[in-house]
């Protein structure tokens, strides 16, 4: 399966200032495109690019004095397997003293993921008596899905997963934030994902494309897929950055005033024409 992706993004800027972004696709799948990304930046500023400490490609934008908006865009092809996310209901849980060190730290508290809240105690008072393994992130998934209303119009940046838990609606993000901090309850490592999610294999969604939140938790001897937002499997996925949550890969990040004026995202399947022998 082929997948177009890209994106449009504008920002309106008042002053110079650096601008970081991960929007290039992760590295873990960079062999899967058709060709070379082609993002461009407006006012021909080149970016400077580098791998951060999880692994992901971001850049760095040095915007310069009189410089009043700044535009990037990406158009690119890839190659998809076209499978729905890869399941194991007999995935086990391990406990922390099994762990691979390089797992330990998405058992933490972090900015938005309030592990040492009120959630540990209701974590373990309703999954406590769920099988650990696969079972038991899929409880708290159903949970979190069923507890959270999807709301935009009450999305904002500063929603905690606790808050997303007392005020009972979000945004995919408060979806994947909350879903990760009760795995973590349940010490179960969880890691935040965003990336590309078209409507492929589902009913299109009404509204603009925007880039999704999941999340991974690990399982057995690997890192598994699962979306509290969606609740289902999904085709296409395509992972741009990962991370302890949303602080941790912002889209972009602006050192300095700012306001987004701009934001389309494109993600369709191709259809590729075939040729009868």
């Amino acid at each position: 399966m082929l997948i177009r992706i890209g994106f449009d993004i504008e920002l309106s800027v008042a002053t110079p200032m650096a601008l970081i972004y991960l929007l290039r696709v992760h590295p873990s799948r960079r062999d899967d495109l058709v060709a070379p990304e082609n993002l461009i930046v407006s006012g021909g500023l080149q970016p400077e690019e580098y791998l951060d400490s999880f692994g992901n490609h971001c850049g760095r934008i040095n915007v310069p004095v009189g410089m009043s908006n700044v535009r990037l865009t990406n158009d690119a092809l890839i190659r998809d397997s076209g499978e729905l996310d890869e399941v194991n209901p007999e995935a086990r849980q391990h406990d922390p003293t099994e762990l691979p060190f390089s797992t330990l730290q998405f058992l933490l508290p972090s900015r938005y993921c309030e592990v040492d809240s009120e959630l540990l105690a209701l974590a373990w008072n309703r999954f406590g008596g769920v099988p650990p393994g696969a079972a038991r992130v899929q409880a708290i998934c159903d949970f979190v899905h069923s507890h959270l209303e999807f709301n935009y119009k009450t999305a904002r940046p500063t929603r905690t997963a606790l808050d997303g838990y007392r005020e009972q609606e979000g945004v995919c993000r408060d979806f994947t934030h909350l879903a990760i901090t009760l795995c973590r309850c349940m010490n179960i490592p969880a890691r935040y994902t965003t990336g590309y999610l078209g409507d492929i294999g589902v009913p299109p969604v009404p509204g603009p494309m925007d880039f999704s939140a999941w999340f991974e938790a690990f399982l057995g001897d690997r890192w598994y897929t699962f979306d509290a937002r969606h609740n289902r499997r999904r085709i296409g996925r395509i992972v741009m950055a990962r991370g302890r949550d949303a602080g941790d890969v912002p889209i972009t990040m602006c050192f300095g005033p700012n306001t987004l004026t701009r934001f389309d995202v494109v993600t369709d399947e191709v259809v590729e024409n075939r040729v009868a022998a």
